[in-house]
């Protein structure tokens, strides 16, 4: 039989439209895919943080350190959104986010049980939850409260005491004083004085230049009673004695300072003697780094990282 000559034409419209709502569907479900979805948590009036949504595969919490926002993480997610869903989270008050409810009261345990909180109204089956510094810290005291919700942490340069940097016989109790005081001292410095301040630490944060600029603008942008009390808990804190309780499987990637004279042997000790009672624990170094690993040797963070995941 012979095609009728309309048929000759071309495609009817019934099936020009059927195509054209084929094309539709698939270009929607492709732009959801790849579209970031930033949500404040619980909710923007009493938010702990925002969390960014991308790529696709198994969940993967990343949480930043100190004063630092989401964005640290921008090279992480790029290397690996498409073998995993990341959960990026910015805490309020950090890197110019809105202080939200961490304006008031203590901030780190409330924003933990939070981290808790979005993991459940979000059915994530046990995530790695990885955290940088106070996100490190933030991660084991999820893991020491919360034992169910974290497959695995990834610390990135973070102790479960951060008095042990300056004496290895400090105690939180001891450090108490000389914390609260700091705690004053940077919400009560004028705006200069504290810019000088972070200028003159991030050196020992971050070897580049450009990358010492962005982490103090990142700390000039975090609102300073967050930051001031973010870091006075961090100092008071002692997780040590809770360590033996945290049977999460636990990486924790290790910079060191090589070019600055410190030995892979001497800094793996350090760190090994922090986490001492915790079991399941594995430590990777990370050559030529400072604190922000991620900046300092990205292709080795991102090979640590990898290891860890997998």
């Amino acid at each position: 039989m012979s095609e009728s000559p309309k048929r000759k034409k071309g495609l009817s419209m019934g099936a020009m439209f059927a195509i054209g709502i084929g094309i539709f569907v698939a270009c929607a479900v492709a732009y959801s895919q790849s579209k970031a979805e930033t949500v404040h948590f619980p909710d923007e009036a009493h938010a702990r943080f925002s969390v960014t949504v991308t790529g696709e595969g198994p969940d993967v919490i990343l949480i930043p350190g100190l004063g630092s926002p989401a964005t640290v993480w921008d090279g992480t997610v790029a290397k690996f959104k498409g073998q995993y869903r990341f959960h990026v989270l910015n805490l309020s008050g950090f890197g110019g986010e809105p202080a939200g409810a961490n304006a008031e009261g203590d901030i780190l345990a409330p924003s933990v049980d939070a981290v808790d909180a979005y993991i459940k109204a979000n059915g994530l089956k046990q995530p790695v939850v990885a955290g940088h510094s106070l996100g490190g810290l933030m991660a084991l005291m999820l893991a020491r409260s919360h034992p169910e919700d974290a497959g695995e942490l990834v610390i990135v340069d973070a102790l479960p005491f951060i008095g042990l940097i300056f004496d290895p016989n400090a105690t939180a109790q001891g450090t108490a004083p000389q914390a609260a005081a700091m705690r004053d001292g940077l919400v009560n410095a004028p705006a200069e004085a504290f810019a000088a301040q972070q200028r003159a630490g991030a050196g020992r944060m971050v070897t580049s230049p450009a990358d010492q600029e962005t982490v103090v603008a990142w700390s000039l942008a975090s609102d300073r009673r967050v930051f001031a009390q973010a870091m006075y808990e961090d100092l008071v804190l002692d997780l040590r004695p809770d360590l033996a309780k945290i049977a999460t499987p636990t990486t924790v990637i290790v910079p060191v300072a090589s070019h600055y004279g410190m030995t892979q042997d001497a800094t793996l000790a350090f760190y090994k003697t922090a986490y001492t009672g915790q079991p399941n624990v594995t430590f990777t170094p990370v050559d030529k780094s400072l604190h922000f690993i991620m900046l300092d040797q990205p292709d080795a963070f991102y090979t640590a990282l990898e290891a860890a995941l997998k």
